[in-house]
Formats: C-alpha cells, structure tokens, sequence
C-alpha cells in the first residue's frame, strides 16, 4: 500500500523516491487528477494520465534525483504553496498542493524548473 504525503513537504520526498525508482505510476500518484504540471521547459502537462504518460518517456533519463532543502511553506485553508531551492542553484521549483478529504497532500500545479 502506498503511504500519501501526510504534510505538503513530503511530496518532493515522495517525488524523488518514485523518480530514483523509475515510477512513473507512483509520480503520477502525486498529483490531482486535473493537476497541471510546467513541464517540459515552455510548455505544461495537463492531467494526472498525462503527467503519468510524460514520466514513463523521462523518468528512466532524468539523472538521480536529490531531495532539496525547502522553503518556507505557506499555507491558505486547504492550500499549500511549496518551493525548494534546487541543488544546482538555478531557478526554482515551486508546487500548490490541496489536501485531500484523507487529509492527505496532493499537487494541483507545479512549475519544477524556473
């Protein structure tokens, strides 16, 4: 059984772990079903079906990933806005994620490359 992301934070966790494993489900698992992803770079991925279909083309090329130091969270009701400051040190990646009726965290938008 898979365990959801329990705070808005753990979905970069959780996104890593599914990436390093080549999970392309598990990632997609990660999102709303209308979630809207800005990737690849100038161009957005609309839907959890389609941001899984993304992921079984990239994830097996994507370089091992690194779980990032956060950011301040910031938070309205049942929204959560997350932001990491990548390991490279360029851009930013930032997420809203909703909590779900489980209590659980889910993605509706992320722009992971800024």
């Amino acid at each position: 059984m898979t365990v959801g992301a329990q705070k808005p934070e753990d979905l970069a966790r959780l996104f890593v772990e599914r990436a390093n494993a080549n999970d392309a489900e598990g990632i997609a698992a990660l999102y709303e079903p209308d979630a809207v992803l800005g990737y690849p770079p100038g161009e957005t991925t609309v839907g959890r079906d389609a941001i899984r279909a993304l992921f079984e083309q990239v994830v097996t090329r994507m370089p091992e990933q690194q779980v990032e130091d956060p950011l301040p969270t910031l938070y309205h009701d049942d929204l959560a806005l997350t932001a990491t400051r990548p390991a490279d040190g360029t851009g930013g990646r930032a997420q809203v994620a909703r909590r779900q009726p489980d209590g659980t965290w889910l993605r509706i938008l992320d722009r992971p490359e800024g």
